[in-house]
């Protein structure tokens, strides 16, 4: 899985809906981003802000209100299936063993099954499911569930890859363990990833950029450019430049959310 990453640009995004009262609601306005090839982008923001919303239109699961979105420096009205999308679930399907829950996606795309599968297998002994894949998802620990479906959203090859808290509802010595494990996957495949989190010490950790959105309608309004050298290990959270990158962006959410 040498994947190579993909640029990924946002122009002027804005989105709106409708609420039960009928009352139109600005969810986005204005959003400008800018994801290099291979980079790794991290957004964070108050609840509501519209983050995942933003996550959505990527994806093409919806059309902003205004707007455009590029990939590879050309506008990409017809998104779907163009970018990897990991939701917050896993949505493991639980009549499929690991394996096949892995190469879902890629059967999906008219590759034969068996071929699908030579393609998965040496991915899951790399990346520690190995022994798991004639397993049932029920049979699977939380991170064990994690690690098939990111690896399910990986394996398609898609040079932009898009990840809505895909750990939040894990523990915290498990969240640690699949924050390291994500960052060893995506240096050999080399995707570019947008991620979103409400953990400022996650973003820290993992991004090249955090983005700090305001509170509805959702804008990015700082940048902390992570100056912490890779490969990276968790030890870096102990460091004096880690909790001052921290500490800049827990500033900037504050300054956001009071403005």
């Amino acid at each position: 899985m040498s994947g190579r990453g993909g640029e990924l640009e946002l122009r002027g995004v804005a989105q709106t809906f409708t609420d039960r009262g009928g009352q139109v609601v600005e969810a986005l306005e204005g959003v400008d981003l800018l994801a290099r090839p291979g980079e790794f982008v991290a957004l964070i923001g108050p609840s509501g802000c519209g983050k995942s919303t933003l996550l959505r239109i990527v994806a093409g699961l919806e059309q902003p209100a205004a707007g455009e979105v590029l990939l590879d420096g050309a506008v990409a009205g017809d998104r779907l299936g163009r970018c990897a999308f990991m939701p917050q679930r896993d949505g493991l399907l639980p009549w499929r063993r690991v394996i096949d829950n892995v190469t879902i996606g890629l059967e999906l795309e008219g590759v034969p099954r068996e071929q699908a599968r030579e393609r998965a297998l040496p991915l899951l002994e790399r990346f520690g499911l190995g022994e798991f894949t004639g397993s049932w998802p029920w049979q699977l620990s939380g991170g064990m569930r994690h690690r098939a479906a990111f690896l399910r959203t990986a394996i398609t090859g898609r040079p932009v890859m898009l990840l809505d808290e895909p750990f939040g509802a894990l523990d915290g010595i498990t969240r640690a363990e699949l924050q390291q494990w994500l960052l060893d996957v995506w240096r050999e495949i080399g995707a570019t990833v947008l991620l979103v989190t409400h953990d400022v010490s996650e973003a820290v950790f993992l991004a090249d950029r955090v983005l700090v959105m305001s509170p509805r309608p959702g804008r990015i309004v700082a940048e902390e450019r992570v100056a912490l050298a890779r490969p990276r290990e968790l030890r870096v959270e102990e460091t004096p430049e880690f909790g001052a990158a921290e500490a800049r962006l827990r500033e900037a959410l504050r300054r956001a959310v009071a403005a």
